[in-house]
Parts: C-alpha cells; sequence; structure tokens
C-alpha cells in the first residue's frame, strides 16, 4: 500500500474522531465508541451457537461481519461483507472503458483515467444484502466512506432523451442463465427509474475509506446507490444504458424479488416487489461488561429518512431511548449504545426504531406475510445470561 493511500485513510480516520470528540461532548455526552476499552468484556449471547464464526474474506466467497465486533464507524475493507453471483472479474485497467448507451443524445465513452479527472466527492453510506438475516446475526452489513462522481453528472453531459424512463447498470461479472431450457450469458445487472438514477447523492465510487476501490469491491468502479441495498450498488461496472421500460433480467424481474401479502384495492394478494430501497431495520449486536456495568450496543440501517428514536426493551419491560452515536450521516449505519445495570440470570433484549414519519420497526408478528427470504427487518429479540 502507498504511502498516499496510508495518509488518506488515516485523515478519514483522524477526521472522524475529531467529529466524534466534538459532537459527543456537545450533544450526545454518553456515547463511547464502540471498540472494546482496556478491561471492557464481551458478554456472549445464548441464542448465538458457541461454534459461530466466520473466516477472512476469499475471492468468490461469501463474507459478512461478527456483528459483536464491530468496532469502528468505519467497517475496513477487508472485513465490509461480500456477495457476488458470477464471481469477481478481475478487469484490465488500462484497457477498461465505461460506456454511456441508449437513449441519450451523446453516448459516451470514458477511461479510468477520465473518471479519475472529474469533479469528486465524498459520502458516507452503510448498507446490507437484500438477504441478510438472523441466523448470520444481520452480519452481511457494513459502512464506508465512499469516493467518486455523481452520476447525474455523467448522465447530464450524456443528456436523457424523451421516452428515457429506465438507467441500467451493467457489470463486468457475467455468467451462464438457464432461461427457457436455453443456456444465455449474461452480466450482472440492476436498474433504477430516471428520477431515481438522477438523485445528487448517487455516486460512481472509485474509492473506499481512502483506498482505490478494492477488488472484491468492484475494482475499478461500482455504483454507489445511498439508502439502497447492496444488490442495487453494481460493481466493475462497465456500461450504464438508458431505455424505454424496466429492465427484466434476472436481479431486477426474477431474484431479489420479495413475494409478500399486501392488500390491494380492498383485495388481500401475493404482490411481487424488486428489493430496492432499505426497509427500517435495527439490531442489538453486542453486550459488554466493564465492572458491574454493561452496555448494549446495535445499529440501524434504513433508507436515510431522518430517525426520531431508537429504543431497546429488556425482559418486556419499558422502551428505553438510546444514545446514537453523533458521527452518524443521512445515509451511514447508526450506531447506537444503552447503559445497562443488569441482574444475574438470562434476559431478553430488544431494539427498535422509530423514523421523523411516525414509522415504527415491526415485530415479527407485525411484519407482512412472506414467502421470500429478501427483506428481514423485522425486531430481533436477543438473549443473554449475566453471571
Amino acid at each position: 500500500m502507498s504511502e498516499d493511500k496510508i495518509s488518506r485513510r488515516d485523515a478519514i480516520k483522524k477526521t472522524v474522531n475529531t467529529s466524534m470528540a466534538l459532537g459527543a461532548a456537545a450533544s450526545v455526552p454518553h456515547w463511547i465508541m464502540p471498540a472494546l476499552a482496556q478491561g471492557e468484556e464481551l458478554v456472549p449471547f445464548s441464542d448465538m451457537p458457541e461454534d459461530f464464526s466466520r473466516g477472512p474474506a476469499r475471492p468468490g466467497g461469501t463474507h459478512f461481519l461478527d456483528t459483536r465486533m464491530i468496532d469502528d464507524f468505519y467497517t475496513d475493507n477487508e472485513d465490509f461483507y461480500v456477495v457476488q453471483h458470477y464471481g469477481q472479474p478481475e478487469l484490465d485497467l488500462d484497457s477498461y472503458r465505461l460506456k454511456v448507451t441508449g437513449l441519450v443524445e451523446n453516448e459516451l465513452e470514458f477511461t479510468l483515467a477520465d473518471l479519475q479527472a472529474m469533479n469528486q466527492f465524498q459520502i458516507d453510506a452503510g448498507f446490507e444484502c437484500g438477504g441478510n438475516r438472523s441466523t448470520l446475526y444481520h452480519g452481511l452489513i457494513g459502512n464506508a466512506n465512499w469516493g467518486g462522481i455523481r452520476l447525474k453528472d455523467i448522465l447530464d453531459r450524456a443528456g436523457i432523451l424523451p421516452g428515457g424512463e429506465e438507467v441500467v447498470f451493467f457489470g463486468g461479472d457475467i455468467g451462464l442463465e438457464e432461461i427457457r431450457e436455453t443456456e444465455v450469458e449474461q452480466a450482472f445487472a440492476r436498474s433504477l427509474p430516471v428520477a431515481d438514477a438522477m438523485r445528487d447523492v448517487n455516486m460512481l465510487a472509485l474509492s473506499m475509506n481512502g483506498e482505490d476501490l478494492p477488488q472484491f469491491h468492484g475494482r475499478p468502479l461500482r455504483a454507489l446507490i445511498p439508502g439502497y441495498y447492496g444488490v442495487c450498488n453494481v460493481r466493475w461496472l462497465t456500461q450504464i444504458h438508458v431505455q424505454d421500460r424496466r429492465y427484466m433480467g434476472r436481479f431486477m424481474g426474477r431474484d431479489y424479488v420479495t413475494l409478500k401479502k399486501a392488500t390491494v384495492g380492498g383485495e388481500e394478494r401475493w404482490v411481487e416487489n424488486s428489493v430496492t430501497k432499505i426497509q427500517l431495520k435495527s439490531s442489538v449486536v453486542r453486550v459488554t461488561r466493564m465492572g458491574n456495568r454493561h452496555k448494549i450496543t446495535g445499529f440501524v440501517l434504513n433508507d436515510g429518512t431522518p430517525l426520531r428514536s431508537v429504543e431497546i426493551k429488556i425482559d418486556g419491560g419499558a422502551w428505553q431511548e438510546a444514545a446514537i452515536d453523533p458521527r452518524s450521516t443521512q445515509y451511514s449505519w447508526k450506531l447506537f449504545t444503552l447503559d445497562w445495570d443488569a441482574s444475574p440470570g438470562e434476559h431478553t433484549l430488544v431494539s427498535r426504531v422509530t423514523d421523523v414519519n411516525g414509522n415504527v420497526q415491526p415485530t415479527e408478528a407485525e411484519a407482512p406475510e412472506k414467502i421470500s427470504r429478501w427483506e428481514n427487518y423485522a425486531q430481533f429479540p436477543r438473549t443473554i445470561v449475566i453471571g
């Protein structure tokens, strides 16, 4: 790793730590970094298997966080979750081209140097896999500082023509699919309606936590759509295409589709929806002990709607408001803590988050009935034994 890359990454952490100290002093005086302090011990959850573990990230494999070990606002690039469907292509950086095609006034082509020379911006954004779930203790998750160019700048330069309705993002990861008993080659792809694609916060990301975009995370370029599930953030991006209808490839029309019950015009029906914006979600992920005092830590993810509160209930008692990390931004994850004067014995802990519009994270019983594994955002009770 070059000295420049190290210094950029260190600068991000220094800035974050400084703003955390100032923000904590001004607004949330009891916030403490999630890293374990000297003498602080991790208390195991009794609902977690003793042999629960995960190895290091490896090419072609799925990687998830042990959420008990979240120790910083930013997730290390090496530990940010990884899920892929057609492997991890190594694109040649010298010959790399990003093409912009379809219903545009000017079809465009950019080299990597062209993209690096454009106006850059940064944003903190956290997201999870659309299939993140309790059996992994919600470990398909991560939060990073991303750097790159505005998607809107590219689309404005191309000029979307009347009739252009959908923006499709094609990755360089390609696999074989059997469709109608015919084997065809398909690139991983997702799409957005033009109005959603033109948000100022959408990025074509070139860097992650002050480093060039790592191979696992889409080198040299990925889409970064803040507030949306990870599947929407197409990696190894090679083409942006504008068309007059919804894209219906596997990962838009057949997979990453949530099948759930909904009332449609007074009739109860099973409805299919593509996995897009992150549902309002929180989870308790860690309990620590320092002497006789305990601390509960967790995270919140959502689509960027401002929050009203995060609360924790212990053993069916009253909801208690937790402190949210003041470094949190609109699209980052929001880490939260609650000091707990715990008594010996078994306890049940659960969190819930409420946004400014009054939407409350539902219990499992309150969540919509569904038969697909996508979008698991119900309250997640944890059990723990205090000795």
